[in-house]
C-alpha cells in the first residue's frame, strides 16, 4: 500500500525523486570518470543527456511552491536562509574538509591551476562555490515576494520568459565592490565558479509556479493539469528547437548559463516528461522503484548533500578524474546505494536521539 497522500501530485514526486538518482550519476562522471569517458564514450554523451533533466528539479520546485499549504512570506524566506546555509555547509563537507585533513588528491588541486597549501583566498573560493542549492537558496529568498503579492499567473509566466532573455545580456556584469561583487556572481555569473546562476534558472521555478497556480485554479484537477502541460511543452520545444540549432553558442551555450532557446526548449522537454511520468503513474501499479523516488523527492535535500559529500570523498579512494567507463559505471549504483544507506542510518540515530529525548522529558517531571 502507497505511503504517499492521495492529495499529492505523485507525477511531480516522482520527477524530482528521478533527479536525484540522475544528479548522483551526472556527478560521479564529473568527478571520477576520465576526461575521454566524459567526451568520447557513449556513457558520457548518455548521462550528460540525464544531466539535462536538471530542470524538472526546478520545475516540480516551483510546482510545489505554490500548492505548499504555507503560503507566508516568512516560513520562504526562512527556508531559503536555511538552505543557504546548508548549501554552505556542504561545500566545507565535500571540499574543504579532505583538503584540511590532508586527503584530498593533488589532481583535484591541480585542476584548478592550484598548488598546496592553499591560501585563504582559495579556501574561500571553494566554500563559496555555487551549487544548485544556492540558486534554490536565493530564488526562495525572491520568490517569497513574488507568491505573495503576484497573484495574476500569467505575470509570473512573462517574468519567466523576460529573465529567460535578459540574462545573456546581464551575464558578465559585476559589481566591484567587495560582497556586493559575490552576489552578482550568484545572480547571473558567466563562469564555472557558479554554475547555476539565478539568472537564468530561476526561469524554470517561476514557470513551475505559473503551472502551479494554475493547478490551484483548476482545483485540483491532475489529468488537466498535466494534458496542459504536455501541449505547452511540445509548443517550448518546437520553439526553442530552432534557436538552440541556429545559434546554440548563444541559446544553449554551456548548459550552465543558458539563453532564452535553451531556457525554452529544456522546459519544453521537461513538461513532456514530467506529463509522462504522470500517464505512466496513472496506469502501472505502485511498486518498489516508485516508492524509491519518492523517497528521494521527500528528502531530496539531505540526499543532494550526502551523495556530494560521498563522490568528493571518494576522490580519496578512487582518485579524481581518473575512471574508465566500466569503472564509472560501476562507481554509479556505489554511491546511489552509500547514499541511501548513509541515510537511513542517519535517521535511525536521530530517530533514537528523539526518542530518549522524549522519554527523558517524561521522566524528570516524576523524579523531581
Amino acid at each position: 500500500m502507497s505511503t504517499i497522500k492521495p492529495n499529492r501530485i505523485l507525477a511531480i514526486d516522482f520527477g524530482r525523486g528521478f533527479s536525484v538518482i540522475a544528479m548522483i550519476m551526472v556527478h560521479t562522471l564529473w568527478i571520477h570518470a576520465s576526461q575521454d569517458v566524459q567526451s568520447d564514450t557513449f556513457l558520457g554523451h548518455f548521462i550528460h543527456f540525464v544531466g539535462r533533466g536538471t530542470p524538472v528539479f526546478l520545475i516540480t520546485m516551483g510546482v510545489s511552491f505554490m500548492v505548499s499549504r504555507n503560503q507566508d512570506i516568512k516560513s520562504a524566506l526562512k527556508r531559503g536562509v536555511i538552505i543557504l546555509g546548508v548549501a554552505y555547509l556542504m561545500n566545507f563537507l565535500k571540499f574543504l574538509t579532505p583538503i584540511l585533513v590532508g586527503l584530498m588528491p593533488d589532481s583535484f588541486i591541480a585542476a584548478y591551476g592550484w598548488e598546496m597549501p592553499l591560501n585563504f583566498e582559495k579556501y574561500a573560493y571553494l566554500l563559496l562555490t555555487g551549487d544548485i542549492l544556492q540558486l534554490a537558496g536565493v530564488s526562495l529568498l525572491i520568490l517569497a515576494f513574488v507568491r505573495s503579492y503576484i497573484k495574476n499567473k500569467f505575470i509570473i509566466l512573462i517574468i519567466a520568459i523576460l529573465i529567460a532573455f535578459i540574462s545573456p545580456e546581464l551575464r558578465g556584469v559585476q559589481s566591484e565592490i567587495s560582497g556586493l561583487n559575490y552576489i552578482t556572481q550568484l545572480l547571473w555569473s558567466d563562469a564555472y565558479w557558479v554554475y547555476f546562476p539565478v539568472f537564468p534558472w530561476i526561469s524554470f521555478i517561476l514557470l513551475g509556479m505559473f503551472f502551479g497556480k494554475w493547478y490551484v485554479e483548476m482545483e485540483y484537477n491532475q489529468n488537466e493539469l498535466f494534458k496542459r502541460m504536455f501541449i505547452i511543452g511540445l509548443v517550448c520545444i518546437m520553439a526553442g528547437a530552432p534557436l538552440v540549432f541556429t545559434n546554440e553558442e548563444y541559446h544553449f551555450n554551456d548548459f550552465f548559463h543558458l539563453g532564452p532557446g535553451g531556457v525554452i526548449y529544456l522546459a519544453g522537454w521537461n513538461f513532456a516528461v514530467l506529463s509522462i511520468f504522470h500517464w505512466m503513474l496513472s496506469t502501472t501499479r505502485d511498486n518498489f522503484l516508485y516508492q524509491s523516488f519518492y523517497y528521494c523527492s521527500k528528502h531530496v535535500t539531505s540526499l543532494y548533500v550526502i551523495q556530494w559529500v560521498l563522490i568528493c570523498w571518494g576522490m580519496v579512494i578512487f582518485g579524481f578524474q581518473s575512471k574508465t567507463e566500466i569503472g564509472t559505471m560501476l562507481l554509479m549504483p556505489l554511491f546511489i546505494g552509500l547514499t541511501f544507506v548513509i541515510h537511513f542510518l542517519i535517521n535511525k540515530i536521530r530517530n533514537i536521539y528523539r526518542s530518549n529525548s522524549i522519554i527523558l522529558k517524561k521522566r524528570l517531571p516524576i523524579e523531581s
